[in-house]
């Protein structure tokens, strides 16, 4: 299974290319590597990096929106997008030129164009189809998933194939990466992904007035306050525990907490520990059926240190954090 067979061609096209080209006269005829830029403006963050063919980052830019988010208690897709399309030429430019790399040497743009928000997606596609124009460059449309997938192969020698468990804010999924372009998709959030629960959680408890999570997102709130928690004292069932497949479901595990929250709000700070520890067995029990291959995990901001330490205990290969995702576009080739 392909995520996104649309870009195979053009993958294919950009592999067929020699493995050098000669820069132009005024940069001396030196041999030089195929460098791709790549854009990612899915949802709240516009980034951009430039890569060469060996995954090396040689320049990148981010903006962040999370200040802005976390005043109004949430991402609101047509502020997401304005302020896209207010960065986005400054992000772009400061990458290139971080890089030291001009526009006329790329191979490529790699752009997310799904999944995320529409709204922001739009401003990352309209910006990189009026720059490959301008320059007459290759186009790679990127499933952004995907691009998570394979980000570990920037980090870490692991050959195909090998099993991958992505989390993140909007999106959960369980794959076998078979090559740069096949993925066996073994299971998916049928519902609400953890992120997104923890961060209704944390809207519900209006965390954001808390004075230890003024500057976190709803899920880092949570982790940081399970800290001190008592994982034992409330029983939060497992979603899905007698169904025997890899999808997930965690819209009932809301309504949990939900209600407890409404029996136990005067008890703050209790409840984190037992919704921490019944979002994360899910998926890292899953990887266990299909241990053939290595397994690699990939978090986004929710429950990274659990998630990550407890893949390494298990023999796997978490991501880092602070890898934006214009960087994962460009490791795809």
């Amino acid at each position: 299974m392909t995520m996104f067979p649309a870009k195979v061609k053009c993958l294919h096209r950009l592999l067929q290319l020699k493995h050098t080209f000669w820069c132009s006269p005024s940069l001396g005829k030196a041999p030089c590597s195929r460098l791709v830029l790549g854009i990612e403006t899915s949802c709240d963050d516009t980034g951009a990096a430039v890569l060469d063919e060996t995954g090396e980052i040689l320049g990148e830019s981010l903006h962040s929106q999370k200040e802005v988010h976390l005043r109004t208690g949430g991402i609101i897709p047509t502020v997401a997008q304005q302020l896209h399309r207010e960065h986005i030429e400054r992000v772009v430019q400061e990458a290139l030129e971080r890089s030291d790399v001009d526009p006329s040497r790329l191979s490529a743009v790699a752009t997310t164009v799904k999944p995320g928000l529409a709204l922001s997606l739009g401003i990352g596609l309209e910006f990189s189809q009026k720059f490959v124009r301008q320059h007459n460059k290759p186009f790679i449309p990127i499933h952004h998933m995907e691009a998570h997938a394979l980000t570990i192969r920037m980090l870490q020698p692991v050959a195909f194939p090998f099993l991958v468990l992505l989390v993140s804010g909007g999106h959960s999924l369980l794959a076998v990466a078979r090559g740069v372009d096949d993925f066996l998709l073994l299971g998916h959030a049928l519902d609400e992904a953890p992120g997104d629960v923890l961060d209704k959680v944390a809207r519900r408890l209006s965390l954001i007035k808390h004075p230890q999570c003024s500057t976190l997102s709803g899920g880092q709130a949570i982790e940081l306050l399970a800290e001190d928690g008592d994982r034992t004292r409330f029983p939060f069932r497992t979603p899905m525990g007698q169904t025997y497949d890899c999808c997930f479901s965690f819209a009932g595990l809301r309504n949990q907490v939900n209600m407890t929250i409404m029996k136990k709000e005067a008890e703050e700070g209790a409840v984190w520990r037992s919704c921490k520890q019944s979002v994360y067995p899910q998926g890292i029990d899953h990887y266990h059926r299909r241990n053939r291959t290595t397994p690699a995990l990939s978090a986004g901001q929710i429950l990274h240190r659990q998630w990550s330490d407890d893949c390494m205990e298990r023999g796997g290969t978490p991501e880092r954090r602070e890898r934006d995702t214009s960087s994962r576009c460009g490791c795809l080739l």
